[in-house]
C-alpha cells in the first residue's frame, strides 16, 4: 500500500510536503510511509478515499482502476491563470446566504455545506448550486459552478462565461450568462447557450455581484 501512496501523489502531480499538508502530517512521515518504514492510518487513507477520490480497492490491494469515476468537470481557463495542485473550495447554499450580494460582501460570516476538492485548477473564491436551463446544455439545473469574484465590471473579458446578481423590482435575479457588449451606452449584453432563450440587454448599474465562472461539474447519477 506505501508504495501506492507515492503513486498516488505523483498521479496528482503533488510534491511530498503538499501531500502532506493535505493528509495532515510532516514531510518526513509522508516519507516513511512511502518507503515502508511506516503504515497509513486509518484517518489519512480515509483522506485519500474521500477527498481525493482514491479507489479503497486499489489502495488495499491494487486492484482495479486507482481513481474512481469522477463527476462531469468543465474547466474555462484563461492563458494567464496559474493552477493550484490542490484547493479545497467552499460551496454555498445561496438560500443559507440570502443571495450572491451578501455572499460576497460578508463570505467570512457564511458557513459551506461542504468544500469542493479539484486538483490542478485556477484559483477560486467560492462555488454555488444554479437552477434554470439558459446556459443549456453546457450547464444545468443542479450542476454546480465554480467562481472567482470581481470587484470591478471594466475587469471582465468580453465574451466570457459569469455569474451575475441583477436588481429587479427591487429583488435579486441571480443567473449565469456570457457577457458582451451591447451597442446602448451604460449596459452590457446577457447572452446565452439555450438558443430558446433571448439575448438580454442590461444596465450596469443593475448588476450588483459579478464573478468569473471557472470551472462547472455535473454530478451524473448511476442507473
Amino acid at each position: 500500500m506505501n508504495n501506492r501512496v507515492k503513486l498516488i501523489r505523483k498521479q496528482l502531480k503533488l510534491t511530498q510536503e503538499q501531500l502532506a499538508q493535505r493528509l495532515g502530517v510532516g514531510k518526513a512521515a509522508l516519507s516513511m510511509i512511502e518507503t515502508g518504514k511506516a503504515g497509513l492510518s486509518m484517518r489519512n487513507r480515509n483522506i485519500l478515499v474521500q477527498e481525493l477520490n482514491v479507489n479503497p480497492e486499489w489502495l488495499e490491494h491494487g486492484t482495479g482502476e486507482m481513481f474512481n469515476a469522477k463527476p462531469e468537470l468543465h474547466a474555462f481557463t484563461h492563458r494567464t491563470d496559474n493552477s493550484l495542485p490542490l484547493q479545497s473550495v467552499p460551496l454555498y447554499s445561496i438560500e443559507g446566504t440570502a443571495g450572491l450580494v451578501p455572499l460576497f460582501t460578508h463570505q467570512d460570516e457564511f458557513k459551506p455545506v461542504n468544500f469542493i476538492h479539484i486538483p490542478n485548477l485556477p484559483k477560486c473564491d467560492g462555488a454555488i448550486y444554479i437552477a434554470g436551463d439558459s446556459m443549456y446544455p453546457l450547464l444545468k439545473s443542479g450542476d454546480i459552478v465554480l467562481y472567482k469574484q470581481l470587484q470591478n465590471i471594466e475587469d471582465i473579458f468580453w465574451g466570457d462565461m459569469y455569474l451575475l446578481s441583477i436588481e429587479i423590482d427591487g429583488e435579486e435575479y441571480i443567473t449565469v450568462k456570457y457577457i458582451q457588449k451591447s451597442d446602448k451606452p451604460g449596459y452590457v449584453k446577457l447572452v446565452s447557450q439555450n438558443p430558446h432563450h433571448a439575448d438580454k440587454d442590461v444596465a450596469i448599474d443593475r448588476i450588483r455581484a459579478l464573478a468569473l465562472v471557472k470551472a462547472s461539474i455535473r454530478m451524473n447519477s448511476m442507473r
